[in-house]
């Protein structure tokens, strides 16, 4: 794994500045951020995604900023909290992660299609999830269980599934767009291609050719050459010492 470059490129930086601004939530906090937690680390690849909900009366937005580099992948969250009901005091909390690429356990990638009959090989997935383990951390989603009768009223506890995740982003093109779509798919690639032990960007290295092995005619000339040798000495030194 080649060692991390300590002066990042201008275009690198371009890049990842362009994503923040365009998502346009507190831009220059967020690439603040992000740069910092970058340790001077080079990004390869961004994903920078807004997420927007509605909490009764209030409106929250949240961004995920997801940078890869050629050793680790680094996770920053940024969301707002308004302390007043007029909004004049906002909050912003802030938290950064930086992973490994060796320790990413898996990465999925679920997509929806339209209309699945008329596939021909060329629409595009209306939404794709994107979904990150690294840690063990598992999410479970339950349910009330029930028996299938509408008038019961029992307990019958609860049903649910549990799934390994520690990240998980849903991109739609209808909401975030075809291009921010696209932009997701080939981060979650470079990232997969990452975390299986090829460096970002490049094919995999081939294997090495063992070269062929011929361990036993190397092992039996040896013995015997010095035995002629061995006998050839003791035939001299023997006709020697007759001689005397």
């Amino acid at each position: 794994m080649s060692q991390p470059s300590t002066v990042p490129n201008a275009r690198a930086l371009t890049a990842l500045k362009s994503a923040v601004d365009k998502a346009g939530f507190y831009p220059r906090l967020v690439f603040d951020v992000v740069e910092d937690a970058l340790d001077g680390r080079e990004p390869l690849e961004q994903l920078v995604h807004l997420e927007t909900h509605f909490d009764r009366a209030e409106v929250r937005r949240h961004v995920t900023a997801l940078v890869l580099t050629s050793d680790v992948l680094v996770v920053a969250h940024v969301d707002d909290h308004q302390l007043d009901e007029q909004g004049e005091t906002v909050m912003a909390q802030v938290s950064t992660e930086t992973v490994p690429l060796h320790q990413i356990r898996s990465v999925i990638l679920g997509f929806v299609y339209a209309q699945p009959q008329e596939y021909s090989g060329k629409e595009q997935p209306r939404e794709l999830t994107l979904s990150i383990a690294w840690s063990g951390g598992r999410r479970l989603d339950l349910l009330p269980a029930s028996c299938g009768d509408p008038q019961c009223e029992a307990d019958h506890g609860l049903n649910g599934t549990s799934s390994a995740e520690d990240i998980v982003l849903r991109v739609s093109a209808e909401a975030d767009g075809p291009k921010s779509l696209k932009q997701a798919r080939h981060f979650a690639h470079a990232l997969r291609t990452g975390s299986t032990g090829s460096r970002v960007g490049e094919a995999p290295e081939p294997r090495p050719v063992l070269a062929e092995r011929h361990p036993e005619p190397a092992r039996m000339a040896a013995p015997r050459a010095r035995g002629r040798r061995f006998a050839a000495l003791s035939g001299r030194f023997g006709a020697r010492s007759h001689r005397q």
